[in-house]
């Protein structure tokens, strides 16, 4: 299926301009992901986005197979704030407490998994691989 079938760039047809996957750069080189705004420093500062990509993929969340991602204006976007020491330990903290095993309260190095609830061992599930 062709990106083109998507390619809406008035905006008529989904009610905000939109292209399929690969061709907002051809329109507009300032059109940018939330991921793209990071990886330069930006975020969206507020703005709402200008423009949307639409590309059909099996790995989309409902029936119709098609996935969306929002394009925002990098001339628009603001700076990402600074990490403050208070927000530094209030993102440790709850790094922590997803690393800790709320029925033996022991704390891994990795995270524990949310389809579990606890660590493997109290889950039963090493007893069980053995």
């Amino acid at each position: 299926m062709s990106p083109a079938r998507f390619l809406d760039p008035t905006g008529e047809r989904y009610g905000i301009p939109t292209y399929g996957w690969g061709w907002a750069k051809a329109f507009d080189p300032d059109l940018l992901t939330r991921s793209q705004l990071r990886a330069q420093g930006l975020r969206p500062g507020g703005q709402q986005p200008v423009a949307q990509l639409m590309w059909r993929s099996r790995r989309a969340r409902d029936r119709s197979g098609i996935r969306i991602a929002y394009l925002y204006d990098r001339r628009r976007a603001a700076p990402v704030r600074p990490m403050t020491p208070a927000r530094r330990e209030a993102l440790a903290a709850a790094m922590r407490a997803r690393r800790t095993c709320p029925t033996c309260e022991t704390v891994y190095p990795w995270c524990i998994p949310t389809s579990l609830g606890e660590c493997p061992a109290c889950a039963g599930l090493e007893a069980r691989a053995a």
